[in-house]
């Protein structure tokens, strides 16, 4: 498994984004080489971890790249901040990177590109082919508003409260190929309709496929999009240890013949947005029945599913331990909320982001 970050430059006087990605990539580079990169905007930086065998290595992994950012972000007069949208400034439109790639992207997408201020991570977990990732995809469909709620980090958008726990969630799910994905029978199914998404311009290529699941095309992984990027390192590798399980579990299901739930792609829209907007604070939508359940449902739900791939990837302890506590002391959103009510300014919510250490949580 491995996890791809992404973060916001800030300034530590205005505590508004900085487009200062091309030094803070040029110094973190000469630490960790090309795990380091920008992103579609200037105010972004990206990183990537090698692939991990278990939660420790990751959380190591996770923690000396945010270190590496964060030194080469000082370095360039910046700070960097773990959160899915920003709290302060009207960054729009968005100073675009350089490049052919972000070129077309703005060419095709126009002002989404310059609005598309926000950071989420990315989970990789390796399967052994695109035939049994499409099937994955099926089985990892349902749970997709758990990770949403349990990952939400951006309550705040340009100096307002969003009242979403999660605001990243529907700023991302403006792009034309975005969200749930579909169900697909078979991996001739998703080619077929990739060809006539590429074919009609919707997407430029492959890579510009944005649902919350696809099959990697870079990597022979399942990729997990639907996360906001986490406040600490720790969460985002719990995240992973999570989506980890979740593919493992489907690998058993799909061995056995199951090719996964067909779940109502109307109700499956419903339930990540309700994710998104309550997080874990408020009740959790069934995407399979429609009905709501309490939020304190959803940790035991997804422990229950999970427990024997946890179990057999040797996570279980330290997914229960690190999941009970998200539980009690909330999401990021509910962390960045509770700063706010304290001390009364997004300011101080900022200095909160940028202060942390990667070791340490947003309280």
């Amino acid at each position: 498994m491995g996890v791809e970050e992404e973060y916001f430059l800030v300034d530590p006087l205005s505590r508004e984004v900085v487009p200062r990605a091309d030094e803070v990539v040029r110094g973190a580079a000469q630490d960790v080489g090309d795990l380091v990169s920008r992103e579609l905007g200037r105010y972004q930086v990206e990183t990537r971890t090698p692939p991990c065998g278990s939660f420790g290595e990751l959380h190591a992994e996770l923690r000396r790249l945010r270190g590496a950012v964060a030194a080469a972000a000082r370095s360039a007069g910046a700070r960097i901040a773990a959160v899915g949208t920003v709290p302060l400034g009207a960054p729009i439109p968005m100073p675009v990177s350089d490049g052919r790639r972000c070129a077309e992207q703005l060419r095709d997408y126009r002002r989404l590109v310059e609005e598309h201020v926000i950071c989420a991570a990315h989970v990789h977990v390796s399967v052994p082919d695109q035939e049994r990732a499409v099937l994955v995809s099926n089985h990892l469909r349902p749970w997709l508003p758990h990770l949403i709620a349990l990952s939400a980090n951006s309550p705040f958008f340009c100096g307002h409260d969003t009242g979403y726990a999660s605001w990243r969630r529907m700023m991302w799910q403006r792009w034309p190929v975005s969200g749930p994905p579909p169900f697909f029978a078979s991996l001739g199914a998703y080619e077929s309709l990739l060809a006539v998404l590429t074919g009609s311009g919707t997407l430029p290529d492959r890579r510009t496929v944005f649902w919350d699941v696809r099959p990697s095309s870079r990597y022979p992984t399942i990729e997990v999009r639907a996360a906001d990027v986490p406040v600490t390192a720790e969460e985002s590798a719990l995240l992973a240890v999570l989506v980890r399980a979740l593919t493992v579990t489907a690998l058993w299901a799909v061995e056995r013949g199951d090719p996964g739930p067909e779940v109502c792609a109307e109700l499956l829209r419903a339930a990540c947005w309700r994710a998104a907007r309550d997080g874990l604070r408020g009740a959790v939508m069934d995407p399979r029945t429609g009905l709501l359940a309490p939020a304190g449902d959803l940790v035991p739900s997804l422990l229950g599913h999970l427990g024997p791939a946890l179990e057999e990837t040797g996570d279980r302890a330290t997914a229960v331990a690190l999941l009970r506590r998200l539980a009690a002391t909330g999401t990021g959103a509910d962390r960045q909320r509770a700063v706010h009510a304290r001390r009364g300014s997004l300011t101080d919510v900022v200095d909160a982001l940028v202060a942390l250490d990667p070791a340490v949580g947003l309280v």
